[in-house]
């Protein structure tokens, strides 16, 4: 069975980086390998992809068939461009000064577009954060005047309260300052005294 490249997976749960490997066809998955070609990094943002590009034509060459996601990876960085290239060198289609030259170009547009790529998410980046921190500064602002308006509430509250006070120690003020009013006496009414003198008699006539 040939050699095929395939990803090995490492790192930690839930984080996974894998290496651009050339194991036996036979052979697990993650189990032994002939030769580490590079390394591919799914999480980073783009993607990180680091490979041996003269070590993967010469398996590629030798034989070793890609898996799909490899062969992707290898597309990306050019290896298939570059072995396609190299194939129509031993047919005579071209010069070797040819293919070379041919692939660096494609080299240049390539990182042209990944420049390209990287400033539109950067832009993209930066505008999110904008948005986010006009947000915030949006909500930290309705909370000041929620505070604000709760602080001005208390305060009324408070003056209110003050002003109820003073109005009541002014009232026991007043209540203190007035003199104690006593009842009035009842007068009974009395019957006239008879006079004891008695009443002149009249004369007698003559």
């Amino acid at each position: 069975m040939p050699a095929k490249i395939r990803l090995q997976r490492k790192g930690k749960k839930g984080r996974p980086f894998y290496h651009i490997v050339i194991a036996d066809g036979r052979a697990p998955r993650d189990g032994r390998f002939i030769e580490r070609i590079g390394i591919y990094n799914s999480i980073a943002k783009p993607a990180e992809i680091e490979l041996n590009i003269d070590r993967a034509l010469y398996w590629l060459q030798a034989g070793a068939e890609p898996t799909d996601t490899v062969r992707a990876l290898l597309s990306f960085k050019g290896v298939m461009y570059k072995y396609h290239l190299l194939k129509g060198v031993r047919k005579g289609a071209m010069t070797e000064e040819q293919a070379e030259m041919k692939f660096q170009e494609w080299v240049r547009t390539k990182q042209e577009k990944l420049l390209s790529k990287i400033r539109e998410q950067e832009m993209e980046t930066k505008d999110e954060r904008k948005k986010r921190l006009a947000g915030e500064a949006k909500v930290n602002e309705e909370r000041a005047k929620e505070l604000a308006a709760k602080r001005e509430k208390e305060l009324k509250a408070a003056q209110k309260e003050e002003a109820r006070e003073a109005q009541e120690e002014v009232t026991e003020e007043v209540a203190a300052a007035e003199p104690e009013t006593t009842e009035p006496t009842e007068v009974t009414e009395t019957e006239p005294v008879a006079s004891e003198t008695p009443e002149a008699e009249p004369a007698p006539e003559e």
